[in-house]
């Protein structure tokens, strides 16, 4: 009997122990998922998520802020939501993790994050092709936010496409301008445009070039050989001399000619001339209104001639009928000055005869 009892201790003892080490493995394994400070969130990818599954790390440029704890098709999770059967957006696959905020520390709202440029993207680790989940900040310019027909469960983080991905993409674009590009008919003109090179090296424009440039060099070469150079070297020796002192003189007049440049007499002329061109500046902006000036004088003056002329013309012919007068009277005292200084006898009374 205490051997029976022995038996059982032992077993139940095994028994919790291999309990104990199961629920220590169990929360070792989801000590990083979900706790009382991680945050939900989830993002939509449109290409294949292969090597992501449930418990992938999430990174910040490197460091491990959470886990991935669900993996899913968008059209089983929210077709209850589906309003339209072929809308594409209903083809993405969802990824949610969660963040453990002791990690991330305070930070600003997601809302504002995203508004920064804060995106999720997929990232392999080394060589071994294990996916995870790297979140950082790029251009919300250059990757705006997609938007989903469906309310999101949990707080909506907008992906943007691997690295991988924008190659495999560069890459169908370039192969796609490859196969819409005339091939044959650009090879046609390399071919072309090679044997029009090889006609212009045999007998073209530039073959006359290079024989003539190679006459050049036979000429030069030819020169050279008939050239005393030694006498030459020496005759630029003894020539040396006065090719210094020549250089002399320039330094000296260049010397002058900076000292008079800069002297008091050059400057004060330029201050004049400065302030003569300011004066005549200025006396040319008035000129406009001094000229409008003496075109209302001119029109006033013109006026008053024309109304001093309209008043002299009867005045004139007034003048004129007196002169006229004068000369008759004039005339008629040449004539007979007693009659016009004493007058004719008065006429004799009737009966009387005339004296």
């Amino acid at each position: 009997m205490a051997r029976s009892r022995g038996l059982f201790l032992r077993v139940g003892t095994l028994v919790l122990a291999g309990l104990a080490l199961v629920v220590g493995f169990v929360l070792f394994l989801t000590a990083n998922r979900i706790g009382a400070s991680s945050q939900i969130y989830e993002c939509y990818f449109r290409e294949s998520v292969q090597g992501l599954d449930q418990g992938s790390a999430v990174r910040f440029r490197g460091v491990a802020i959470g886990r991935v704890t669900e993996i899913g098709l968008v059209a089983a999770a929210y077709r209850g939501q589906r309003s339209d059967a072929e809308s594409t957006e209903y083809h993405l696959v969802f990824v949610r993790f969660a963040v453990d905020e002791r990690r991330t520390g305070e930070t600003d709202s997601v809302e504002t994050a995203i508004r920064q440029g804060l995106r999720v993207r997929l990232a392999s680790q080394g060589i071994t092709g294990v996916s995870y989940l790297e979140l950082d900040f790029v251009d919300p310019q250059r990757f705006p936010v997609m938007p989903v027909p469906w309310k999101p469960r949990y707080s909506y983080i907008p992906s943007i496409p691997s690295n991988l991905a924008q190659v495999r993409t560069a890459a169908e674009a370039i192969l796609q301008q490859l196969q819409d590009a005339d091939l044959p008919r650009l090879l046609q003109e390399t071919i072309g445009l090679i044997a029009d090179a090889r006609a212009q090296v045999k007998s073209g424009d530039l073959a006359v070039t290079l024989r003539e440039a190679a006459g050049l060099l036979r000429d030069v070469r030819q020169i050279t050989g008939q050239a005393d150079l030694p006498a030459l070297i020496a005759s630029l020796r003894r020539t040396g001399g006065d090719v210094e002192s020549t250089l002399g003189e320039y330094r000296r007049a260049a010397s002058d000619a900076r000292a008079v440049i800069n002297g008091r007499d050059l400057r004060a002329a330029l201050t004049n001339v400065a302030s003569a061109a300011a004066e005549l500046r200025t006396a040319a902006a008035k000129l406009p209104a001094s000229m409008g000036n003496i075109d209302t004088s001119l029109r006033a003056a013109r006026n008053t001639t024309l109304d001093l002329q309209a008043e002299l013309v009867p005045i004139l012919r007034d003048l004129r009928a007196t002169m006229s007068n004068l000369r008759d009277t004039t005339e008629q005292l040449r004539r007979n000055p007693s009659q016009t200084l004493l007058g004719a006898p008065p006429p004799a009374p009737a009966g009387e005869p005339r004296r």
